[in-house]
């Protein structure tokens, strides 16, 4: 019989629906199921999520401290003197001595187990405690850090005037170890800060706990924040996790910039930290100054932050502030608290994705998931395991490959030697594939243009490559760390002072290297004779030194896929540069399933998780999840009905039919129509309003058509107009001018203007994640239905497949479903946008007669379907728009 529990903490009085969200969370967690709980944005879904799911970590974790107290007493009893009267009546065959011994040697073996249990929490217990009331040790590890800071600035200075390096010495750190076995046995774990004997004592036993994991780190802030404002903001132990680019407070390794370089440079870092002396008479091997390690990666200071991270709740911002604070570094030390942690903020790869989820530390055995934002849950799966290789990215890689195994050959081992040899026939294999070949310039050779989808199978027989072992080959990736130590052999050699402009034979080095800097030279296209610029040198350094070696490595991880499970998709360009080979995975569940099999329970969480039925169908019953272990949950929203007008237009006011599809929505006429829906709504919508396209390009083109035709102009004149950026770095300055126009013109006036028209894209930037609440989203219009490509090769074969392995309902085939479901799912996201909590409200105009079928409106969440009305022609639909907003107003004045 499962616990139950009617009251939860609450950091005010909780919607009835929030009250049911939270008791069946809980339900769904104590009973081990996996949870697929719908609740609109705006309606409390994070605290909900936050209240319930620590309310039942709390008790699960009470009442495994008095069985554990029980089972002590109980064993402690049993120890002491047995009944002799008891003894006698033994039927047992074995001496009396030897039963007794048995059974008291488990006994003690439990009791000393439970003691050892015991003693461990409350130490951590009292830590924390200590944590927590001790504001002292903050200032304690400033004046450390400062010590340390003025100590490492110093060497710095020394290190400045120590030029005389060893190139042998360096070239030690590019060498793969020796690689002896193919066998899968486990390696020893280099967690956290480094191959040493020091990180056992730093590693801790993991406690029960709840995995959060979102798609963006906004998001994950967001509820870090919703954490902070909880009644349980005091007494949890929260950690959150993040990429080394999102949490390096090292300057000269963030000034690195993209992820790859950052990891290289950190995972260099800590080897030269944990590197043993040598002890060698050569007299080159001892020149020079040894490589340091980062300042910032003291196992006392990380210890110390550590502690002060489970102490009180921090987000990524305030991590890094207490990073250069304490002069420790939040990246290891986030991974060093996430065993004793209670709850674990992450995005969605490291725990979607098996190897990350290892490198992270993350054990879900018997552990929560709570999946939030899980509408896309199935696509972030596919594109997670999938993997795409460029011709030019092969070139590279098969060069650079070839440099290494040429530079190093006399001091690399046989087996690695072998391994290297078979790395480079399969790229070439590859090569073959889209029709070029390796050594010579990619960008000058020519191929057939054409698109080929073959299994998986199919394509290691026509690459020719079918007798290699790719398991073992992913293994030596693995263990060998062969993508790391190309990285840095093509960085020592072209992105560290010997660029492709070096004259020839000015060094030893160069010479050595001039083949490898000449051939990736021409790679990129650049070669051009004219002297380059000293800023042109640097740009070509930087696109030089970046290794395709992890792509590689990734592309044959995906070929190790069931060869049902996944496509590989070749694709040739006209030229063997741009063309391109790509993994795509077909059935996500069997990434998925190893995750519901190990968790104690998985919550899967959105504000419209529509159409459930498919969702079930394609993750859950093909990871072979049995119906009566899945619990549903679904909420309305909580603003009252009268607060939201969604409509369906089938006309425009001319009485042209709205049909967009691809064959009418280029049309003069339609885009003209489109124009006077918007002209009208903007008369008489007050404030924001946001218009969805289904594309980029339909969006131009339809912009364009109405620049010549005057129709922007007259949009102008009542509303000022903004576009969706394409650059993701603007679109924050585009939301925040759009913020400010809507806010000048509803309080201070703006004179013609009533505010402002924000033109986006469906799937794009703006229509996820992003708040248009109260007077910034006013009313949102839908400009067609956005289906997908249906001329993708992808597409074509994710339908075939799901035809061929799902049953079908309803009369449509799970392909035809799928296009469908990919097209609403669009459509929700976008038309969520803008009722954000209880008191807002807002309108929603769908423009396309394809809206009113009954399937589609189906698909919309309940409760927007519940209040829409379809109207064939403009004038009723205009009509009750008008309506809608000068009620609104009267309301407020």
């Amino acid at each position: 019989m499962a616990n139950e529990r009617s009251q939860f903490p609450f950091p005010y009085q909780p919607y009835t629906i929030q009250e049911e969200f939270m008791r069946c969370l809980y339900s769904a967690l104590d009973q081990g199921k996996v949870g697929i709980f719908e609740s609109p944005t705006g309606t409390g879904k994070s605290l909900s999520l936050i209240c319930g799911a620590l309310s039942w970590l709390t008790d699960f974790e009470t009442k495994r401290k008095q069985e554990a107290a029980a089972l002590l007493e109980k064993g402690q009893t049993s120890l002491s003197p047995s009944d002799p009267e008891a003894s006698a009546q033994s039927l047992s065959t074995e001496p009396d001595w030897i039963t007794s011994f048995v059974q008291k040697k488990a006994e003690r073996d439990l009791v000393s187990k439970l003691k050892e249990d015991e003693m461990k929490r409350q130490k951590r217990e009292e830590r924390l405690e200590l944590i927590r009331t001790n504001v002292q040790l903050k200032y304690a590890m400033k004046r450390k850090s400062c010590d340390e800071d003025e100590a490492f600035k110093l060497l710095q200075c020394t290190k400045e005037d120590q030029t005389d390096v060893a190139a042998n010495q360096d070239d030690e750190d590019l060498i793969i170890a020796e690689y002896e076995s193919d066998d899968d046995s486990k390696s020893k774990s280099r967690f956290c800060v480094g191959e040493d004997e020091e990180v056992d004592e730093l590693v801790e036993e993991h406690v029960t706990k709840i995995y959060y994991c979102s798609r963006t780190h906004s998001q994950l802030a967001q509820f870090v924040h919703e954490v902070q404002k909880s009644p349980f903001s005091k007494d949890i132990s929260l950690v959150t996790l993040g990429s080394r680019q999102n949490l390096c407070v090292n300057e000269e390794v963030r000034r690195l910039g993209s992820l790859q370089r950052i990891n290289d440079r950190c995972m260099e870092m800590q080897k030269n930290k944990h590197k043993r002396p040598h002890h060698d008479d050569d007299a080159k091997r001892k020149r020079g100054s040894a490589k340091s390690g980062c300042p910032y990666n003291k196992i006392s200071a990380l210890q110390q932050m550590r502690d002060e991270l489970l102490g009180s709740v921090h987000d990524i911002e305030q991590l890094l502030k207490l990073g250069k604070e304490s002069h420790s570094c939040p990246y290891y030390a986030t991974r060093l608290a996430v065993p004793p942690a209670q709850l674990v903020v992450l995005p969605y790869q490291m725990v979607l994705h098996e190897a990350t989820r290892r490198a992270a530390g993350i054990q879900l055995k018997d552990q929560v998931l709570i999946i939030d934002e899980a509408h896309n849950l199935s696509d972030t799966l596919s594109c997670i395991h999938s993997a795409e290789l460029s011709g030019a990215q092969l070139c590279r890689a098969h060069s650079q490959l070839s440099q290494y195994a040429e530079r190093f050959r006399s001091r690399l081992k046989a087996k690695n030697v072998m391994y290297i040899k078979q790395v480079l026939f399969v790229i070439e294999g590859l090569v073959r594939v889209l029709g070029g070949k390796v050594g010579q310039n990619p960008q000058s050779q020519t191929t057939e243009a054409a698109t080929e989808m073959l299994t998986i199978n199919n394509f290691l027989f026509r690459a020719q490559i079918d007798n290699i072992n790719l398991f073992k080959l992913h293994r030596y990736f693995e263990k060998s760390m062969i993508s790391r130590k190309l990285g840095g052999f093509v960085e020592k050699y072209v992105g560290s002072g010997v660029t492709p402009h070096t004259p020839i034979g000015s060094n030893k080095e160069n010479r050595r290297t001039e083949g490898l800097n000449r051939y990736l030279q021409s790679l990129h296209g650049t070669q051009s004779t004219a002297p380059a610029s000293p800023n042109d040198q640097q740009g070509s350094s930087e696109a030089l030194a970046a290794s395709p070696m992890m792509q590689v490595e990734g592309f044959f991880m995906a070929l190790t896929n069931s060869n049902t499970d996944g496509r590989v998709v070749i694709h040739r360009q006209g030229n063997l540069s741009e063309s391109s080979v790509k993994f795509l995975l077909l059935n996500p569940a069997v990434h998925f399933a190893q995750v519901l099999k190990e968790c104690r329970a998985v919550i899967i969480a959105g504000g419209t998780m529509q159409p459930v039925s498919d969702f079930k169908q394609e993750l859950l019953f093909s990871a072979g999840v049995r119906e009566e272990r899945i619990a549903e949950f679904s909420c309305g929203h909580v603003i009252p009905p009268e607060n939201i007008l969604p409509i369906v237009l089938c006309s425009g006011p001319s009485g042209q039919e709205l049909d967009f599809t691809y064959q009418n929505r280029d049309s003069p006429r339609m885009m003209d129509e489109t124009g006077r829906i918007l002209s009208n709504i903007c008369n008489v919508v007050p404030g924001g309003v946001v218009c969805f396209f289904p594309s980029y390009e339909y969006s131009r083109r339809v912009v364009a058509h109405w620049e010549s035709a005057g129709v922007l102009t007259r949009l102008a004149n009542k509303k000022k107009i903004f576009q969706e950026p394409k650059k993701a770095n603007q679109v924050e300055q585009v939301l925040s001018e759009f913020s400010r126009c809507i806010q000048r013109c509803t309080q201070q006036g703006g004179g013609s203007l009533t505010g402002a028209l924000l033109f986006s894209v469906v799937g794009g930037k703006m229509s996820e994640g992003i708040n248009f609440s109260d007077d910034l989203g006013r009313c949102v219009v839908m400009v067609g239905m956005p289906y997908p490509n249906i001329k993708s090769p992808e597409l074509h074969e994710k339908m075939s497949y799901l035809d061929k392995h799902l049953t079908h309902s309803g009369g449509k085939s799970p392909g035809q479903a799928l296009i469908e479901n990919l097209c609403m799912k669009a459509v929700n996201q976008s038309i969520g946008r803008a009722i954000r909590h209880r008191s807002d409200y807002s309108s929603i105009v769908l423009c396309d007669r394809r809206y009113s079928r009954p399937a589609t409106l189906t698909k919309l969440p309940a409760w927007i379907r519940s209040r829409t009305s379809t109207h064939q022609s403009f004038g009723p639909g205009f009509a009750a728009l008008r309506k809608f907003f000068v009620e609104k107003k009267q309301n407020v004045d």
